[in-house]
């Protein structure tokens, strides 16, 4: 099966060796998407609100440049800096996945740069939607 790097136009450029997709066959593999700008500067210092939109932004890109959709994502693996911002995180996250949500974890951890509050990796299965 051939595996391909899904990278979508703007793409953020990435702080370590990583592609910010990844399809084998029909799953894309959506590496962690973190709160920055096209520029790599952090967006949303402060903000887990604002830091959660820009990370769904950056994977629904990924998932929309690898062939699919918001509604193929099966999985999300979410890390947050403070487990004080998971009301908020989920205020956000909820209107992005309004019903049929996928599978997920959410762990506290330190995250690569002291301002991000946010990081969320994802796997989609590209075949629900008849993505080819």
């Amino acid at each position: 099966m051939p595996i391909e790097t899904v990278v979508p136009k703007n793409s953020i450029p990435p702080i370590a060796p990583y592609s910010p997709g990844v399809r084998a066959g029909d799953t894309l593999y959506v590496s962690g998407c973190l709160p920055m700008d096209g520029e790599g500067q952090s967006i949303g210092i402060g903000d887990v609100r604002v830091q959660t939109k820009v990370v769904l932004d950056t994977i629904k890109d990924i998932v929309e440049a690898g062939g699919g959709t918001l509604a193929d994502i099966a999985f999300n693996s979410i890390f947050l800096k403070d487990l004080a911002d998971y009301a908020a995180m989920n205020e956000v996250y909820k209107t992005y996945f309004p019903s049929n949500p996928p599978a997920r974890y959410c762990i506290r951890a330190d995250l690569v740069r002291p301002e991000f509050l946010v990081e969320i990796s994802s796997v989609a299965h590209l075949s629900r939607s008849g993505a080819s």
